[in-house]
């Protein structure tokens, strides 16, 4: 695996990127502001990291023959994953052959489900997290469910932008929830995990960046508000008090250095009245680290690539109060066009991204307003109102 260092650092590098949604799309901006060249790869056509990436691959990222197809065709120098639905033992063959996989192939494997990373840091490190249990049987899902108690909440143990996630407030939903999280679920696997819900004050993401021979560093955290288990909006900083904040560091360090490799982890944590309570990890920029596309003078995706390249990281500085809104489709459609686009620009220190997905359907992340503000308050309000001015229409 080749880690690359100050005396090696040389540019363009070859990047192939497994999966190509809208933080794909930044990371491959951000790597071609670098001269890289990109290989954006992803089930359906035109997905918006391949609209500005060098050349695309479309494959079931599942399949152990066409990955190899494609890795053999390309000849990357360095594979990063975007998403979870990845045959992932095919990863340590290609690790093996010399090609380096961000993080790293075995912290990839470890993190495309949720048992493992929460068994790693629960059982092996010695972490708080919720309460929880699994279940591959309705069942399995209705005993598992009494014994955590209610509400509680079920996910998919590999889905992504919270697709399957539901609260549980008694057994008489348990049922749907199943099926909800079943149908949301990625990959090949029919397993769920239910957690305790936490009475939690806010839910922070700790971007953490790991170096390759450069001490872990990190983001101020971030915020974030989730409907349906998907984020709606975030912002940074979260408010949270410097001793909570040096938990969280101290505990997403912890989980990182076990995982090992290079680049950012969005580090998900439940922060209470007293306490800090690891949640969940993603080896990748994270959705509710947009919000550093305006409240940073690097951005996470920027991060990601620097660190990934062994690049020096000397400064990261927070802008001032930001925050994020997501823009959603409500309907299905398959031809799109945007309106309000010049209302929502309207407003000092706002910014609209609009990702360029080829198809809608309710509840689907097309966009996200960014915005700053005097306060965070200020900030929340102004990236609300200039996402609710994006409207989808069918093109006539």
């Amino acid at each position: 695996m080749k880690k690359l260092t100050d005396n090696s650092i040389k540019l363009p590098q070859k990047l192939m990127l497994l999966g190509s949604g809208e933080l794909g799309k930044e990371f491959v901006i951000a790597a071609q502001r670098l001269g890289n060249y990109v290989i954006a790869v992803d089930r359906y056509e035109n997905a918006p990291a391949m609209q500005v990436a060098d050349d695309s691959e479309v494959i079931s990222m599942l399949s152990a023959d066409d990955l190899e197809r494609i890795v053999n065709k390309h000849q990357p120098d360095f594979i990063i994953p975007e998403i979870e639905a990845i045959k992932t033992e095919k990863l340590l063959e290609f690790e093996e052959r010399g090609i380096t996989v961000i993080p790293t192939a075995a912290a990839t494997n470890y993190t495309m489900n949720r048992d493992r990373i929460r068994e790693l840091a629960h059982k092996q490190l010695g972490i708080r997290t919720a309460k929880y249990g699994y279940a591959s049987t309705l069942e399995e899902l209705v005993a598992v469910s009494d014994e955590i108690g209610f509400p509680n909440v079920v996910k998919p143990v590999m889905s992504s932008s919270g697709k399957g996630q539901s609260v549980v407030k008694d057994q008489g939903e348990v049922e749907k929830a199943w099926n909800y999280a079943i149908a949301g679920s990625r990959g090949d696997t029919q397993k769920v995990i239910v957690e305790e819900f936490i009475d939690f004050e806010v839910e922070i993401t700790l971007l953490t960046i790991k170096q390759w021979n450069e001490p872990t560093l990190f983001c101020l955290p971030i915020g974030h508000r989730q409907e349906r288990g998907d984020y709606q909006e975030s912002w940074q900083p979260a408010g949270i008090s410097e001793q909570m904040t040096s938990q969280a560091q101290a505990i997403a360090k912890k989980v990182t250095d076990a995982l090992g490799g290079a680049g950012i982890f969005g580090v998900e944590f439940f922060i209470t009245k007293d306490e800090v309570i690891f949640s969940e990890l993603s080896p990748r920029p994270h959705d509710t680290g947009m919000v550093t596309l305006i409240s940073q003078n690097l951005n996470e995706f920027e991060l990601h690539l620097r660190a990934i390249l062994g690049l020096p990281i000397p400064h990261i500085e927070q802008l001032g109060p930001s925050a994020s809104a997501v823009i959603l489709a409500s309907e299905k459609l398959d031809a799109i066009v945007y309106t309000g686009i010049a209302e929502a620009l309207s407003e000092k220190d706002v910014d609209i991204k609009l990702f360029g997905k080829p198809n809608a359907h309710p509840y689907r992340r097309m966009g996200v307003a960014l915005a700053k503000g005097s306060n965070i308050q200020q900030a929340r309000e102004k990236a609300i109102a200039a996402a609710s001015k994006i409207k989808l229409e069918s093109r006539a």
